[in-house]
C-alpha cells in the first residue's frame, strides 16, 4: 500500500495558526503586557448566517436547497436550520417557520475559512476599502455583512440566479474593543485605521 498523498496535508497546521502562534502571540503580548501566554485573546469561532427572507414565506424549497449547498460549499460544513421563535403577522411569519441557516466554525476548517475570507473573498468585494471599526463590539467580536455569496471561490457561476446576502461573525476571548481590533489586525484583516 502506497501512502496517502493527503496525509502531509492533514497533519500540516493551518497557515492562520502558524501565523497566530509566531508573530501574533509575541506582538500582543508586548503590546499589551500579558504575563502569560494563556492570557492572549485568540479567535474562538465563526458563525456564518444566512436569512431566508421571502423565500421562506413563499416556500421556494429549490432556491433554499441551493442556499444549503452555496453554504457548505463556502463553509465546508452543513448548515443548522434555524426556526421562527414567534409569529409576525406583518411578515406572513409563522412561529417555527424555517427562516435561515447557520453555521459554527471552529478548529480547521475555521482557520481555513478565515484565510480565505480574507486573502481572497473581501478583496473580490465590490467597492471594498477595509473594514470599519465600528463593526466591532464592546468584546473585541466583528460582524461582517456579506451582500453577495458570489465573492466566495467555490461558488460557481450556474447558481448565479440565487445570489443571497450572509453574515459572517468572528467571536473573539479579547477582554475590550481594542484587543479585538489589534488581534485581528495582527491577524490579517484589513481594518481601517482611524485617524
Amino acid at each position: 500500500m502506497g501512502r496517502d498523498p493527503f496525509m502531509k496535508m492533514k497533519t500540516q497546521q493551518p497557515r492562520l495558526l502558524e501565523k497566530y502562534r509566531k508573530e501574533v502571540l509575541p506582538l500582543m503580548k508586548a503590546k499589551f503586557g500579558y504575563k502569560n501566554v494563556m492570557a492572549v485573546p485568540k479567535i474562538e469561532k465563526v458563525v456564518v448566517n444566512v436569512g431566508y427572507g421571502r423565500k421562506a414565506v413563499a416556500k421556494e424549497t429549490k432556491a433554499i436547497e441551493k442556499i444549503e449547498q452555496d453554504l457548505a460549499k463556502i463553509t465546508g460544513q452543513k448548515a443548522a436550520m434555524r426556526k421562527a421563535k414567534q409569529s409576525i403577522s406583518g411578515f406572513k411569519v409563522r412561529q417555527g417557520l424555517d427562516v435561515g441557516m447557520v453555521v459554527t466554525l471552529r478548529g480547521r476548517r475555521m482557520y481555513d475559512f478565515i484565510d480565505r475570507l480574507i486573502s481572497i473573498a473581501l478583496p473580490r468585494s465590490r467597492d471594498f476599502h477595509g473594514l470599519e471599526q465600528k463593526v466591532f463590539d464592546q468584546h473585541g467580536n466583528i460582524n461582517i455583512g456579506i451582500k453577495e455569496q458570489t465573492i466566495f471561490p467555490e461558488v460557481t457561476y450556474e447558481s448565479l440566479k440565487d445570489i443571497f446576502p450572509l453574515e459572517v461573525t468572528v467571536v473573539t476571548t479579547a477582554k475590550s474593543k481594542e484587543e479585538g481590533v489589534e488581534l485581528l489586525r495582527l491577524t490579517g484583516f484589513p481594518i481601517k485605521r482611524n485617524l
